[in-house]
């Protein structure tokens, strides 16, 4: 008999918010099939997004003078927690509420903040992030496209890739050369915000292994940007962007991208007359894997509740997190393999194909694991 292990306690008005966002789900996510489901944080769906907005569920951190909830830290996690293990569609407002909003809120202008958080809280305003570049990779300091000034502003050539709902987004945030070298590393690095219908802006979607296209090249052919579109100091840009990585790497997104196929698995088990051993043990071992990480995910919101900056903490858990997520549809594939007597349903079949051929993808959003393992070493004083 499989049993839940209990979870750890969180602060009861944090606690409290589940049961509403659990009798939401549903009813929002009645009848969604799970192949459908295990897309989640890239399931697009705009009138999802909407709907959560009107509930106040997005932003919840972000101040209330912004339209945001003005909650804590814990209230997200709870939020976030039951739309991923349920599967709900929330990459139209995924990367703006996460990240941008947040790193407006630090670091941008009185207008900036009044123009662009409430659009995001009502789940209407959607950012693409414009970080990585074809030559730089997770090397974001050698990054090559600059933003030179203008008497009007900016002039921005150049061109960035893996740049997640780049077609449906209004705006991105982009980490861009504003002045010196790539060889001076990440000096002269600065962030602006850039309309996606600007004049001499190429948007080229890239289809991948599911036939989905999350991703994105995007080409900026002599931009012209106002000079509003900087965010912050010109040349502070990598400690922006450091933050806002810290923002990505903190919660719980990086447990719970492999848990609709697991609990898809873990029905066909239930519904299994002689559920074997291994399977059991298996089960076991992913519930205790993914108890202590949620338990160290809790930590780091802890810390970010606390205003700190946990990048080193973030980082580990982000790096633990995704070999899990990413151990999931292996050992289950192996799993259903050893026990091919008992009919395996199509939609966990659909379920556990989707995952495979997507999982390769957990290990290189939000850093690779080459560089937070070195983010890692240089926290513990190793490096």
């Amino acid at each position: 008999m499989i049993e839940a292990l209990p979870l750890q306690a969180l602060p009861a008005a944090a606690e409290a918010l589940r049961t509403e966002v659990r009798g939401f789900l549903d009813q929002a996510l009645a009848g969604m099939a799970p192949e459908l489901r295990a897309r989640s944080w890239l399931g697009f769906d705009a009138g999802f997004s909407r709907a959560l907005g009107a509930r106040g569920w997005i932003g919840l951190q972000l101040p209330q003078a912004y339209g945001g909830g003005g909650r804590d830290a814990f209230a997200r996690f709870v939020l976030v927690e039951e739309l991923l293990t349920r599967g709900a569609p929330v990459s139209a407002h995924w990367i703006a509420e996460r990240q941008s909003a947040p790193m407006i809120v630090r670091y941008g202008t009185e207008a900036q903040k009044r123009f662009y958080v409430p659009g995001v809280c009502r789940g209407e305003l959607y950012f693409c992030i414009g970080m990585s570049e074809p030559q730089s990779g997770s090397d974001l300091a050698s990054i090559r496209t600059r933003a030179t000034p203008t008497p009007n502003g900016w002039r921005l050539k150049g061109q960035k890739i893996w740049t997640t709902n780049a077609q449906h987004s209004q705006y991105m945030i982009a980490l861009v050369r504003t002045s010196g070298t790539p060889e001076d590393r990440q000096r002269g690095l600065s962030q602006l915000i850039i309309d996606m219908k600007a004049p001499g802006i190429t948007v080229r979607p890239i289809e991948d292994l599911t036939g989905d296209s999350h991703f994105s090249e995007v080409f900026f052919d002599d931009v012209a940007l106002p000079h509003d579109a900087l965010v912050g100091e010109e040349g502070s840009g990598w400690a922006q962007v450091t933050a806002e990585l810290a923002y990505e790497r903190s919660g719980p997104e990086r447990l719970y991208s492999s848990f609709v196929l697991f609990d898809t698995w873990l029905a066909h088990l239930r519904a299994t007359s002689t559920t074997d051993d291994a399977s059991l043990a298996l089960a076991g071992r992913i519930v205790g894997h993914t108890a202590t990480l949620r338990t160290m995910s809790l930590a780091v919101t802890a810390q970010v509740n606390a205003g700190a900056s946990p990048v080193t903490e973030a980082s580990l858990v982000k790096d633990l997190g995704t070999e899990l997520e990413q151990f999931m549809p292996q050992a289950i594939a192996d799993a259903l393999a050893q026990t091919a007597q008992h009919d395996t349903p199509a939609a966990l079949l659909r379920t556990l194909a989707y995952v495979t051929q997507f999982a390769p993808t957990f290990s290189l959003r939000g850093g690779t694991r080459e560089v937070l393992r070195g983010i890692i070493a240089r926290g513990l004083g190793l490096r």
